[in-house]
């Protein structure tokens, strides 16, 4: 009998977004507009194979597992397309109190796409992945899909009204 396996936490969610791809993309590294849709507080993100991905960012909201959010993420962009996407290796949150959670990694992908009413858009993916078998991983992966969601409908709402 086969032993049952559970699969490991991650993040993966889409969003729609009636913006062209390689505007989507830049959102993820122009500094300004993280600021708009992730509430970033400082950014460092080179948008070339090798570059650091490093944001910073501050809330109040507080959680019993996984302590303060906010805090910095950075990894290093290993893969770089401007109209299909990136790929983030070594991927760790640090949080403001706390141990960091990694490695992990971060996948945006872009295609376009057509809206359930017709309309052209582009299917923006983030998938993020990495585990350690611990309640605070789990935690953290519940908490980070509920965030990349709310976040990617943030961007959604910037990119559409500036088109």
């Amino acid at each position: 009998m086969a032993a049952r396996t559970e699969t490991q936490p991650a993040v993966d969610t889409t969003v729609d977004i009636r913006a062209m791809p390689r505007v989507v993309i830049e959102a993820f590294f122009d500094g300004p507009a993280l600021s708009v849709w992730w509430p970033v507080s400082r950014s460092v993100t080179t948008p070339r194979p090798m570059g650091p991905y490093a944001i910073e960012w501050i809330t109040e909201t507080r959680d019993d597992v996984l302590g303060r959010f906010g805090g910095v993420l950075r990894g290093t962009v290993m893969q770089f397309e401007p109209t299909r996407g990136f790929f983030v290796a070594d991927v760790f949150w640090l949080p403001p109190n706390g141990t960091p959670i990694g490695p992990m990694a971060l996948e945006v992908s872009c295609r376009l796409a057509v809206t359930p009413d017709g309309l052209p858009c582009t299917k923006v993916r983030v998938t993020m992945g990495g585990y350690e078998e611990s309640a605070r991983w789990r935690r953290f992966y519940e908490v980070a899909q509920a965030e990349w969601q709310k976040q990617l409908e943030s961007l959604r709402r910037l990119l559409e009204r500036a088109s």
